[in-house]
C-alpha cells in the first residue's frame, strides 16, 4: 500500500490530465476527473478523501465560465472539509481567485504554471498538517464566551444536541467540545458526513451490514452507530440525508433500535447523538425535503455556532494564533500587518469564515515570511464582492441555499435571464449533449460502447444524437 498522499485533479482536457499524472505521480497518488459530478464520485470512491485536490474552474457543461469550479470547491469541503484545495485555471482574473479563495480554496495558480513553483505550493498546502483541535473556539468575544457556556451547559445531557451554523464557523469543533466536555470523553467520538457517501450506502454506513445484503458485501460490518458504542456520533451535514432514510434515523432516536442492512435481528445503540448542518432546516421542512419529527427530536438543545463577522476582536486572536503555528512549522519568522492592513483585517467580514480566515493566514506567511504586511497586499488575498451567506430562520418563505443544486440552478436561471429568455429545453437538450459527446469520447466512437456507458441501448443513442444533430461517425477521442 503506498504511503504517498492522494492528489485528485479534476479537469476536462486529458492532455494536462495527463501531463500533471506524469509530473506529480512521484510524490502523490493521483486520482483524475473530468467533471465536478465525477469528482465527487471519485471522492467517495476512496477509503479516505484525498489530502489535496488540484481543480480546474472552467467545467463542463459550461467550460467557459466558473461557475462549475466554484460550485465543486463547495462541494469538496462538504464532503471533507479538511482537503486543501488548489485551483489551476485558465480563467485568472483577480475577481476569480479572490472568490475561489473565499470559497474555501487555499490557493490559486494561473495556467499555464511553472512545475517547479506548482510542485512546492502542492508541499506548502500538505506542511501544516492535521487540524488542532479547539481552533474554533479560541475568542474571548461575548458570541464566543457565550457558545462556551453552552457547550458547558449541554456536555452530560444524554439528549441530542443540533449544531447550525455558516460554512466553516467551526461546527465540527464545536462537536468535539461537547464531547471532551462529557463523561463520554474516554469514549470514541466519530464523525460522518452526510454528503461524503452515495445516498445508496449511508443506511450501510450507519447501521452496518451482513454479508450479501448487496453487490460488494462480502462480509459482516458493524456501523457507525455500533462503534461509536457509548461515545458519541457527529452526523455532519445532516440536511443532505435522504428522505427516505430519515425514519430509521429516527427510530434510533426514539428508542435507540436499529437493524443491519440484511439482517432481521434488532440491536441497540447508546451514542449520544450530535448533528450539524449549515442549512435552513426549517426551510427545508417546508420544502418537503426534511421531516419535521426528526427535526424536533435532533434539536433537543440547539447549539448556534456564530459567524466570525460577528466576533469583533476575535479576528485579531485567531490571526496571532494561526500566524505562530505556521510560521513555527515552516521554520520562518512570521509576517505582520502594518496600521492600514490591521484596519481593513478588523473592517472585513470573512464570508468564508475561520476557515478562510485560517487559509488567509498560510497564503500571507507563504508569501511575505518575516516582512511587513500592506493593506493593498492584504487585499490582494480577499474578496470584498463575495455575499455574506443568507441566514434566514424565521422566513416566511422556502429559502433555497446557494450551496445545493437547486440553489446552482436557480442562479443559473436568473443569470441567463438577464440578458436572454431561457429555455428549460434548450438547457436540458445542452446538458444532454455534453453527456453523449463525453460517452462517445470515452468510448472511441464506438456507439455500442458509449451506450453502455450511458446506460441505453445502442438504437436509442442514435436516436438522441440524431435529435441533437450529432454524426453518427465519432472521432476517437483527442482529434
Amino acid at each position: 500500500m503506498s504511503n504517498k498522499p492522494t492528489l485528485l485533479i479534476v479537469d476536462d482536457d486529458p492532455l494536462i490530465v495527463e501531463t500533471l499524472s506524469m509530473l506529480l505521480g512521484p510524490d502523490f497518488d493521483i486520482t483524475s476527473a473530468p467533471s465536478r459530478q465525477r469528482a465527487i464520485d471519485a471522492v467517495r470512491a476512496l477509503p479516505a478523501p484525498p489530502a489535496l485536490a488540484l481543480v480546474d474552474l472552467g467545467l463542463p457543461p459550461v467550460p467557459h465560465r466558473p461557475d462549475e469550479g466554484f460550485a465543486l470547491i463547495a462541494d469538496l469541503l462538504a464532503h471533507a472539509p479538511k482537503m486543501r484545495i488548489i485551483v489551476l485555471s485558465g480563467q485568472s482574473d483577480n475577481s476569480n481567485a479572490r472568490r475561489a479563495r473565499t470559497l474555501g480554496a487555499l490557493e490559486f495558480i494561473a495556467k499555464p504554471a511553472d512545475p517547479e513553483h506548482l510542485r512546492r505550493v502542492l508541499g506548502t498546502a500538505l506542511g501544516p498538517g492535521a487540524e488542532r483541535n479547539g481552533d474554533a473556539l479560541l475568542g474571548d468575544s461575548e458570541a464566543m464566551r457565550n457558545l462556551r457556556r453552552r457547550i458547558q451547559q449541554f456536555a452530560d445531557a444524554p439528549f441530542p444536541v443540533l449544531i447550525a451554523g455558516e460554512s466553516g464557523a467551526g461546527k465540527e469543533r464545536v462537536a468535539q467540545g461537547l464531547h471532551v466536555a462529557s463523561r463520554r470523553r474516554a469514549a470514541p467520538f466519530l464523525t460522518l458526513n452526510c454528503a461524503a457517501i452515495a445516498p445508496t450506502l449511508i443506511e450501510a454506513a450507519l447501521f452496518g451490514h451482513t454479508r450479501g445484503a448487496f453487490t460488494g458485501a462480502t462480509g459482516h460490518r458493524a456501523g457507525y452507530f455500533e462503534e461509536a458504542a457509548d461515545g458519541c456520533l457527529l452526523l455532519d451535514e445532516i440536511g443532505e440525508l435522504p428522505l427516505e432514510l430519515q425514519p430509521k434515523l429516527l427510530r434510533v432516536l426514539e428508542n435507540g433500535e436499529f437493524q443491519r442492512v440484511g439482517e432481521t435481528r434488532t440491536r441497540f445503540s447508546h451514542a449520544r447523538i450530535l448533528a450539524a448542518t449549515n442549512r435552513d432546516l426549517q426551510a427545508e421542512i417546508r420544502a418537503g425535503r426534511f421531516r419535521a419529527d426528526l427535526y424536533h427530536r435532533l434539536s433537543v438543545f440547539t447549539i448556534e455556532v456564530p459567524p466570525l463577522r460577528e466576533m469583533g476582536d476575535d479576528r485579531l486572536r485567531l490571526l496571532e494564533h494561526f500566524r505562530a503555528r505556521y510560521a513555527d512549522q515552516a521554520g520562518r519568522s512570521a509576517f505582520s500587518l502594518g496600521p492600514d492592513a490591521l484596519a481593513v483585517w478588523r473592517d472585513y467580514p470573512f464570508p468564508g469564515n475561520v476557515r478562510e480566515l485560517k487559509n488567509i493566514v498560510i497564503r500571507l506567511q507563504t508569501k511575505h515570511a518575516g516582512h511587513d504586511v500592506g493593506a493593498a497586499q492584504l487585499e490582494d488575498e480577499l474578496d470584498r464582492r463575495a455575499p455574506l451567506p443568507i441566514v434566514a430562520p424565521s422566513a416566511p418563505a422556502p429559502v433555497v441555499p446557494a450551496d445545493t443544486r437547486e440553489g446552482r440552478i436557480a442562479q443559473a436561471i436568473e443569470t441567463l435571464g438577464a440578458d436572454d429568455a431561457f429555455s428549460l429545453d434548450d438547457a436540458l437538450r445542452e446538458q444532454e449533449r455534453s453527456y453523449v459527446e463525453a460517452a462517445l469520447r470515452l468510448a472511441d466512437g464506438n456507439i455500442s460502447r458509449a451506450a453502455r456507458l450511458l446506460g441505453i441501448n445502442r438504437t436509442t443513442l442514435y436516436n438522441r444524437m440524431e435529435t441533437l444533430g450529432l454524426p453518427r461517425s465519432q472521432p476517437p477521442a483527442g482529434q
